[in-house]
């Protein structure tokens, strides 16, 4: 039988002091021409301390093990995740003062392993980025830990009603604008835990609110959504980081999806270098694959005359993928061409038309 202690009551009490300084993130408005009677908001989450919306997730995850009496003083933590995650999770072990163990593949950037590392996190590697489940599981298992599994957990660790959580905060900072009820929120998909949040809110909420999932190359959700078929896999690695999965997961909730758009991986690069230059927000790739849907979305709008207004987030900070998104000689490696991507957005910036 599970017993509560002083220690489990402290650690929740820390959980949720960390949720007090940093749940209500900023909301920022995008610059569009006022004639179109659309406002596009930002939600930034790369201002959490450890830099994304994976924070959230973190702190859900180990609240979820703490009152569920699965996480103890000295219990150690594992997860199978070499990004954001992960270096969440790490920074929430720390302040608790377990022990984390991260699975990760080999080809792990440097810089994400030395985040992990900074906040005092380890990282297990394996050659295969599939074999990242089981050992996680087999570590926790092995030192009588606990596998915080955020493909598993995500969607049910969040309290979707409200306590705070993003959709709650976005429709609380929406309440004194022109349109406090956006026609649609554009979110993308690694756990599936933020889509499963907003789509299950806005419902409890009668909110009239539309979710738009967008999805990068390689993914199997939109395969997955569009199919039906919940074991749907491509088998290949999304090159937009924090987005996208080979296989389709456990939380992520198809159900509660109004619309899915698949985005080219040079087309959310393009317009993270768009978003840069135009608002001086420098952010991650994720970013930019919401921002393509967000103006796909609001092009379709304008086109049936409609107004209102139109929610996405940023996910996490461009210092991260300096070397990356940011780097001509990367991008150019990597065979992508953005000229006619970032055509396309000012296109659509001038003249309103996708």
């Amino acid at each position: 039988m599970g017993t509560r202690s002083a220690w489990a009551d402290e650690a929740v009490r820390l959980l949720e002091a960390d949720a007090n300084r940093s749940a209500d993130t900023h909301l920022h408005t995008f610059p569009l021409p006022a004639e179109w009677g659309i406002d596009l908001y930002l939600k930034d989450e790369s201002v959490h301390p450890t830099g994304s919306l994976k924070h959230r997730l973190a702190r859900s995850l180990i609240m979820y093990g703490l009152v569920n009496g699965r996480i103890g003083e000295g219990t150690t933590l594992t997860e199978a995740s070499s990004g954001s995650t992960a270096v969440s999770e790490a920074y929430f072990a720390r302040m608790l003062g377990l022990e984390f163990v991260t699975v990760v593949p080999r080809s792990t950037s440097p810089e994400k392993i030395q985040l992990i590392e900074f906040y005092g996190g380890r990282c297990q590697y394996v050659d295969r980025p599939a074999d990242m489940y089981p050992e996680a599981e087999r570590l926790a298992r092995e030192c009588g830990g606990h596998y915080l599994d955020q493909f598993t957990y995500a969607e049910r660790a969040t309290d979707w009603r409200g306590h705070n959580n993003i959709a709650e905060s976005v429709f609380a900072q929406l309440s004194l604008e022109r349109h406090p009820v956006p026609a649609w929120v554009v979110v993308g998909a690694g756990t599936g835990g933020t889509s499963a949040t907003f789509g299950r809110y806005v419902r409890y909420r009668r909110h009239a609110t539309r979710i738009a999932v967008v999805d990068p190359e390689n993914s199997a959700f939109y395969g997955g959504w569009e199919t039906g078929a919940a074991d749907y896999a491509t088998g290949m690695p999304s090159r937009i980081e924090g987005i996208g999965r080979p296989r389709m997961e456990p939380s992520f909730i198809p159900s509660v999806i109004d619309h899915m758009i698949r985005v080219p991986d040079a087309a959310s690069i393009a317009a993270i270098r768009m978003l840069r230059e135009r608002t001086r927000h420098w952010a991650g790739g994720s970013t930019g694959t919401n921002l393509v849907g967000a103006f796909e979305l609001i092009a379709g709008m304008r086109e049936r005359g409609e107004r209102g207004s139109v929610v996405t987030l940023i996910c996490d900070s461009g210092e991260r993928y300096a070397d990356t998104y940011y780097d001509d000689g990367w991008v150019a490696a990597q065979g992508f061409n953005l000229a006619p991507h970032r055509a396309r957005l000012e296109r659509f910036l001038d003249a309103g038309t996708w």
